[in-house]
């Protein structure tokens, strides 16, 4: 793997790389962002594992990746976690970067051990994990990386530590309720303790449905997008991990057993391109008759204008709760006709119905205010 591809890897193939130096027992240290004041390239919970003179993954946009190498070093060698502050708001040359990224970031270098396994396996289940990590603390009765860990629903640890208490699930449950990590403090008899709270969430899976030369780009852009994708085929010669060698898993079946076969939940992201009318219309009713959030149809609304009208002569009546989750013709309106432009169009499109977000110009919504003359 070159090192721009190691600092670009998706989540899946962080935690891979954390689930794999635990399994061999590599000396390795996991470096993640705890807090953030002012704006940065990434949030609190990104992640960045150093084994040696590598890292997979980014907690900035480059600026401080060499020197968390060289810091991940220290922590090794001493086999003690800490945080490492680093303000990035002037234009100064602090870290001989002269990067002036507008933000202060705190990182957490810890060294990666067999406790830390639990997290890995729970988000291949597909399963939540809270980490909570000692951050700091004004007495010596909790050290700094300390952690406790809850799997699955419930935010309490199952063997949570003296220091855990009521306010620190409450703060894992409203992490985990807004999808985010943060640090929060907590009062206890031996004084102010910071925990950081990690909400590790398993990817969310995307189901494309067809075989066609226009699904390979689609699928490589939401694996790095970090979807867990499947691509299922209809014409069972086609749909082989040959053909779609980034996909996490290929399937062969029948439109009608869509609903069977597949588990379809409330975190399942659907593009139907089979280019198939008959396929199309089968699977767009099975579809909207699971849990799936988004089905995603190929081809002009026309199309989709028969599609309802086969739907309705066959007695099923789109209601609009299922026409509010189909959005046809697929994707958003970015210009372009290319292969992979599409193929931008419709991941653009899938990340902002996963995210709640209106597809909107940044500059529009953090507009600078107006300098005053």
């Amino acid at each position: 793997m070159n090192p721009d591809a190691e600092w670009s890897a998706p989540e899946a193939d962080v935690m891979s790389s954390i689930r794999d130096a635990i399994d061999a027992g590599d000396p390795t240290v996991l470096a993640t962002i705890v807090g953030v004041e002012g704006s940065a390239y990434r949030g609190p919970g990104a992640k960045m594992l150093v084994t040696g003179d590598k890292g997979v993954g980014s907690i900035t946009a480059g600026c401080l990746e060499d020197v968390m190498i060289e810091r991940a070093g220290e922590v090794r060698e001493t086999g003690q976690p800490r945080v490492e502050r680093f303000d990035l708001t002037g234009d100064d040359d602090v870290w001989g970067l002269g990067v002036g990224c507008n933000g202060v970031i705190d990182i957490l270098l810890e060294p990666l051990d067999a406790e830390y396994r639990p997290v890995v396996d729970a988000y291949d289940d597909g399963t939540d994990a809270v980490v909570y990590t000692v951050v700091d603390a004004d007495h010596s009765a909790v050290p700094v990386g300390e952690r406790a860990i809850a799997v699955g629903d419930g935010p309490t640890p199952a063997d949570a530590p003296e220091w855990f208490g009521d306010d620190l699930a409450d703060a894992g449950r409203e992490f985990r309720d807004a999808d985010e990590s943060g640090t929060v403090e907590v009062p206890r008899p031996g004084g102010r303790t910071e925990v950081f709270v990690d909400v590790v969430t398993p990817p969310a899976d995307l189901v494309v449905f067809g075989t066609g030369h226009d699904i390979a780009p689609v699928v490589e852009l939401a694996r790095l997008a970090d979807f867990r994708v499947t691509v299922a085929g209809f014409r069972g010669g086609d749909a082989t991990s040959e053909a779609f060698p980034t996909a996490d898993a290929v399937r062969s079946l029948s439109p009608a057993q869509i609903r069977e076969e597949l588990d379809l939940d409330a975190d399942t992201y659907t593009v139907v391109m089979s280019h198939n009318f008959v396929d199309d219309t089968i699977a767009v009713g099975e579809l909207l008759d699971s849990d799936v959030p988004y089905v995603g149809l190929m081809g002009p609304a026309e199309r989709f204008e028969r599609i309802a009208d086969e739907l309705r002569a066959e007695g099923r009546e789109l209601s609009q709760s299922e026409l509010d989750r189909l959005y046809t013709p697929v994707g958003l309106d970015l210009g372009g006709g290319t292969p992979y432009q599409i193929a931008h169009s419709i991941v653009a499109e899938l990340l902002a119905v996963r995210h709640g977000r209106t597809p909107a110009h940044l500059r529009d919504e953090f507009a600078a205010p107006p300098s005053q003359s």
